[in-house]
């Protein structure tokens, strides 16, 4: 099989397009997830919450699966064959949960069929961050410079194409048919992406040529030599530590939304849409116009941001904007949006910034260690956040103390402002490297 990727006039654009495509598609069957364990389940926040991170565990093997990437090739390739792998095992674990009996569903069931899914998402994503870095080190062909902003620019755009498609289908599909139905769906559309990609030839993307006899072991001792790299340690350690510091409250909010509120599942549908159409104008107005601002100034100012939405979620708890004429949906739409966007928004300038500062031949690695940072980062924060919303006493009935829960986030994100100096400034990123 020949997949349009490959015969296109640009056929790294097209699997990287249909790959981050895909990958923000999968708020589908997510926005699915939560409403099957609250509703299906009847989990409580707190456990919601405490899955919702666990299942996120694989996520934090994004190293070793770039070092295997890097350094095993599979039939002469070592990036098309990992994103097969991981459709297909995203396609199985989504179509398992589709056809489970009622019988056979239980929290033990549905959360092992979850890792496996985030395993194969996590397999898939390295393969494609590491192509995007490939790519990025070329010549673009309008400029002299680097292609590197470029192609994030693109990727980022067809993630939030697929998630703004993704949430606005979701958020009604949610209403009118089942979780499993949505999450059979999901599992066909893998499917579909696994047929086209095992019909790609790696040859044919025109990646810059590699040893395919590297070694594990001597992958890993690239990688530690990389992280060694100052420039590349602070960044990466700020950004780990700036999710980290900060307890994540989505769980409770979520129920805060559906069972307090009483908000329809299309209102947070369309919310997450308005928030997939911000960070696709950010990717355009990035590429365009920002590309030259220190990312330490960008990052510093999205964090600022963060922390004043999450005063104004607990305004807005505090039914102050609801005194104020704004109904609660409105805001929800809106702010609510814009604030569950902005703890990835700040990736965009970050992941420019580690594009030029990783050398060649470790780019698989070193984007799955910041990836893993990341998904680790997000999980420790999960965890915070359970362990705030119980010391303050918010309980799926209770939600007296969320204003104050929120109040204390927003302290904790404002901190890394402090820190964000510790960023390097990429315009002198081209030295650094030859370090």
């Amino acid at each position: 099989m020949v997949s349009s990727a490959s015969g296109s006039k640009n056929p790294v654009k097209g699997l990287l397009g249909l790959g981050f495509w895909v990958q923000g598609f999968r708020c589908f069957p997510w926005l699915a997830v939560n409403f099957f364990l609250k509703d299906g389940l009847r989990v409580d926040p707190s456990t919601l919450q405490l899955l919702q991170n666990s299942v996120n565990l694989p996520m934090v093997g994004k190293p070793l699966y770039g070092v295997i990437s890097d350094a095993v090739y599979i039939r002469c390739q070592h990036r098309i064959p990992y994103i097969a792998i991981g459709a297909f095992l995203q396609a199985f674990s989504w179509l398992a949960i589709a056809v489970l009996s009622r019988s056979n569903i239980s929290i033990f069931s549905v959360t092992l069929y979850l890792l496996l899914s985030n395993l194969g998402a996590s397999i898939a994503e390295v393969a494609n961050d590491a192509i995007v870095a490939e790519v990025g080190k070329q010549p673009s062909k309008s400029t002299k410079s680097s292609a590197s902003g470029e192609i994030q620019s693109f990727v980022w755009a067809a993630a939030s194409a697929g998630g703004v498609l993704g949430n606005l289908v979701g958020g009604i599909a949610v209403t009118s048919y089942s979780p499993q139905v949505m999450f059979l769906c999901f599992g066909l559309i893998l499917a579909v992406q696994f047929l086209v990609t095992i019909g790609v030839r790696e040859s044919s993307l025109n990646l810059p040529r590699s040893s395919s006899d590297v070694g594990i072991r001597k992958q890993f001792s690239q990688l530690s030599v990389v992280l060694r790299n100052s420039k590349i340690a602070h960044s990466i350690t700020w950004l780990a530590a700036s999710y980290t510091i900060s307890p994540a409250l989505t769980g409770t909010m979520f129920f805060y939304q559906t069972q307090y509120l009483k908000v329809n599942s299309s209102v947070l549908g369309i919310s997450k849409v308005f928030g997939q159409v911000a960070m696709l104008l950010w990717s355009i107005i990035y590429n365009r116009q920002l590309k030259s601002v220190p990312a330490w100034k960008l990052i510093a100012a999205i964090q600022a941001t963060m922390a004043a939405f999450m005063v104004s979620d607990a305004l807005f708890v505090k039914g102050i904007y609801r005194n104020m004429g704004v109904p609660d949906p409105v805001y929800i739409v809106v702010f609510s949006g814009l604030s569950e966007v902005l703890f990835m928004v700040k990736i965009l300038p970050f992941m420019v910034l580690m594009t030029q500062l990783c050398p060649p031949g470790c780019e698989g690695s070193l984007m799955a260690f910041v990836a893993s940072a990341i998904a680790l980062s997000l999980i420790v924060s999960g965890y915070l956040g359970v362990a705030l919303a119980s010391c303050v006493g918010v309980s799926g009935n209770d939600f007296s103390g969320f204003p104050m829960a929120l109040l204390i986030q927003a302290i904790c994100t404002l901190v890394p402002v402090y820190w964000s100096s510790r960023i390097p400034d990429d315009r002198t990123s081209s030295s650094d490297k030859e370090e």
